[in-house]
């Protein structure tokens, strides 16, 4: 039985996430830098929040990896480090909870 109000992605989501949340991000960061910066921790995904006004960076964003060995050296290895000129945070990703559709 389908529901339509439950996210439709959300079986896709079912396991656990390993995602890593990247702060302090310069505004000229785009996906594929960020993905590029992880590349040699295994990056599968890379996602820039961007402000819908202006659509520049927010100075934030998410890296995805396939398992959580990769995502915790990552956390080691970037933590701290200079992305674009700038040191940047790195820590584990909250889960995303489940959202309601209307």
């Amino acid at each position: 039985m389908s529901v339509p109000w439950w996210d439709s992605d959300w079986k896709d989501r079912s396991g656990p996430e390993y995602r890593c949340h990247v702060g302090n991000l310069p505004y000229g960061t785009n996906e594929n830098s960020l993905k590029d910066a992880f590349a040699s921790y295994g990056a599968v995904s890379s996602e820039v929040v961007v402000d819908r006004e202006t659509g520049r960076s927010r100075g934030f964003g998410f890296v995805q990896f396939e398992d959580k060995k990769s995502m915790d050296d990552a956390i080691q290895g970037m933590n701290g480090q200079q992305v674009g000129g700038r040191n940047v945070s790195v820590s584990e990703a909250n889960q995303r909870p489940r959202r309601w559709r209307a």
